[in-house]
This record gives C-alpha cells, sequence and structure tokens, in this order.
C-alpha cells in the first residue's frame, strides 16, 4: 500500500510541476499586450487601404494570403507541439501573431510600395520582438511566423497600379516609331 501512495504522490508533484506557468512581470505583460494591438492593427490597416483603394483584386490576393497564413501556422502548431517558454501549452511553433502580422505588412509593401510597407514592417518587428520579450515564443518562432507571412504574401500579391498612372504616349524619332508606356507604383 505505501508504495502505491508514493507513486501517487509522486505523479500529483510531477503533474502539477508541470502545470505551473512562468509567473510574467507587469511590464512583459504589457508589451504582450501592445504586441497583440499591433498584430490586429496590422490587418486592419491593410483593409483600410484596400477599401480607400476600392482595390478588389487587392482584396483577393489579400485573402489568398492570409487563409494560407492562417492554415499553413495552424498546421505547424498542431503538427510540431513545442511547448511555450512560459510552459502555458504547446502551440508555440510558429508564432501566429508574427506570421499575421508579417502577411500584413509584407501584403502592404508588397501591394501599396514601401513608403507605407516600411512603417508596417517596423510594427511587424515589435509584434515578434513582444512575443518573444512576453516569454510566449523562442525567436526561431518568431521567426518562422514572419517566413510563412512574408512566403504567403508575396505569393499571392501583386503590385498595385491606379489606372491613371498608366501613360501611354506616341514616340517617334532616331529611326524608331512606336508607344511609350510608363506604369509608376
Amino acid at each position: 500500500m505505501k508504495p502505491v501512495m508514493i507513486f501517487l504522490a509522486a505523479l500529483c508533484l510531477s503533474v502539477s510541476l508541470q502545470a505551473q506557468q512562468l509567473e510574467i512581470s507587469q511590464p512583459r505583460k504589457a508589451v504582450r499586450t501592445s504586441g497583440d494591438v499591433g498584430a490586429v492593427l496590422l490587418p486592419v490597416a491593410g483593409l483600410t487601404a484596400i477599401l480607400i483603394e476600392k482595390d478588389w483584386q487587392g482584396l483577393k490576393q489579400g485573402a489568398l494570403a492570409g487563409i494560407t497564413t492562417l492554415g499553413v501556422t495552424y498546421a505547424l502548431k498542431y503538427a510540431v507541439k513545442k511547448e511555450r517558454p512560459d510552459h502555458s501549452d504547446n502551440h508555440s511553433f510558429p508564432s501566429m501573431h508574427t506570421s499575421v502580422s508579417f502577411t500584413a505588412a509584407s501584403f502592404i509593401q508588397r501591394r501599396y510600395g514601401w513608403k507605407w510597407g516600411l512603417p508596417a514592417y517596423v510594427v511587424s518587428t515589435y509584434v515578434g520582438w513582444s512575443r518573444v520579450y512576453g516569454k510566449k515564443h523562442d525567436w526561431w518562432d518568431v521567426a518562422a511566423g514572419a517566413a510563412i507571412g512574408v512566403g504567403s504574401s508575396y505569393l499571392f500579391t501583386r503590385p498595385f497600379a491606379k489606372k491613371h498612372d498608366l501613360a501611354i504616349s506616341p514616340v517617334a524619332g532616331d529611326g524608331y516609331c512606336g508607344f511609350y508606356t510608363s506604369l509608376k507604383f
């Protein structure tokens, strides 16, 4: 009877030790929360740009990139089952926050240019850093999320050209006769 009691006590102790989460300080929680806001802010910014420009082709491209990102990220989370640094669960790899924010940032950059893309990448980088600082991910979880996000966007997104950005003008001279086209991005 005594060995059974010792075994049960050891089992209870090991389960309770595994279930403990790492205590996170208040500043780390604040950074985590700000990273959560950034992960939501970037897709909203991309959608806002689509609506302002009435860019329905961009909406399709962004949706395909987003669906691909979510599918790949969720599949890897449940296939890999890597424990988080704070021991809260086994869904650390890859970082969903980072993959979503980098999908949005690379969509914005690829579709509307570096003028809008650079600030979006800065926010995405902050989101990734906040996940590591907040003890939700290791750096390789964040790097994988960023690669998935950028890859998905670059797979489906093409640069946006407004109709009035296309200029066609006749060209003649130096033995050449034809049309000159210029497409501004």
